[in-house]
């Protein structure tokens, strides 16, 4: 089967230049699909100057999310090539060698194998894939303090799940990805009813309902640099708001959370987002403090 690559941009140009041109030569990727979540309109003109001849941009009239952009990217791939094999991809990826994509296809060849994904490297973070929380365990992850101490336990596999060369994982990272064409029909593409976040946990749940393998390839890093784009156009209270969202849809749709656990969560969010509010707010009180102080001394 040949090969695309789905490349999700909003207004971060310069990333995915830079990964187009990283991977352009890979004879193993024969089309690079950009889809464009209507960025700026300069930003769009710097996309169509881009020289590539596998490239095909599709530019989105408006941005309705990941999982919409990718959805649109691999109906374009199987409507080129048919049966295919589909890489995700943020612009913020570094691919080092294109030996790395041909192991990742060796990894996604198996019939039980749906999705396969290499090792991320996130700053100092090594992202291997993760388990799916039940409600109560996504209820406790949800409280800020305790945070940190729940996802561990939780959410990760230990140390020795990742000792041979492929690990079977419930979950991969949405960042980058291999996905085999005829499976993503077969599950009906990814839900569009989340704008950002937990794409990867309703993909996984979808996958295990047909009884297919999730694997990362322990042997393969890519480059991950984590929520460079995310960061540039979204602030932190719109990043919460989207994130909650999404989590609740998964819940109650996906994951069978009861109407008890949806109201405690709902109340969770609600107190998170009021406390970062103020946090934010004593913030930027302290930065105009401190401005008028400086203006002050300056006169």
């Amino acid at each position: 089967m040949k090969t695309g690559m789905i490349i999700v941009n909003y207004n971060d140009y310069e990333s995915t230049k830079n990964l187009i041109e990283n991977i352009k030569k890979y004879q193993s990727i024969e089309k690079i699909v950009v889809v464009d979540n209507n960025s700026k309109e300069e930003e769009k003109e710097k996309l169509k100057n881009i020289k590539c001849r596998k490239l095909k941009i599709l530019f989105q009239e408006e941005n309705k999310g990941y999982a919409c952009a990718i959805n649109a990217g691999a109906k374009y791939l199987i409507g080129e090539f048919g049966k295919c094999n589909i890489i995700v991809s943020n612009a913020d990826i570094v691919i080092s060698e294109e030996k790395h994509i041909k192991e990742l296809l060796k990894t996604l060849f198996p019939k039980d194998v749906a999705v396969c994904a290499p090792v991320i490297l996130e700053g100092n973070h090594l992202n291997r894939g993760w388990k799916i929380p039940t409600p109560k365990q996504e209820i406790l992850t949800s409280i800020p303090k305790l945070y940190k101490k729940m996802e561990k336990k939780y959410r990760y596999y230990k140390e020795e799940h990742y000792q041979e060369k492929e690990s079977v994982v419930e979950v991969v990272s949405g960042c980058f990805f291999l996905i085999k064409s005829p499976v993503l029909e077969e599950i009906s593409f990814f839900d569009e009813n989340t704008f950002l976040y937990y794409e990867e946990n309703i993909l996984a749940k979808k996958l295990q309902k047909l009884g297919f393998k999730t694997v990362i390839n322990n042997e393969v890093v890519v480059i991950h640099h984590h929520a460079v784009s995310i960061d540039r156009n979204i602030n932190q209270l719109k990043k919460l708001k989207i994130l909650r969202e999404s989590q609740l849809y998964f819940e109650e749709k996906y994951n069978e959370a009861s109407a008890g656990e949806i109201r405690l969560l709902r109340l969770i969010n609600a107190i998170t987002r009021g406390a970062l509010k103020i946090s934010l707010k004593l913030k930027n009180d302290k930065k105009e403090r401190k401005s008028k102080k400086d203006a002050t001394k300056k006169m």
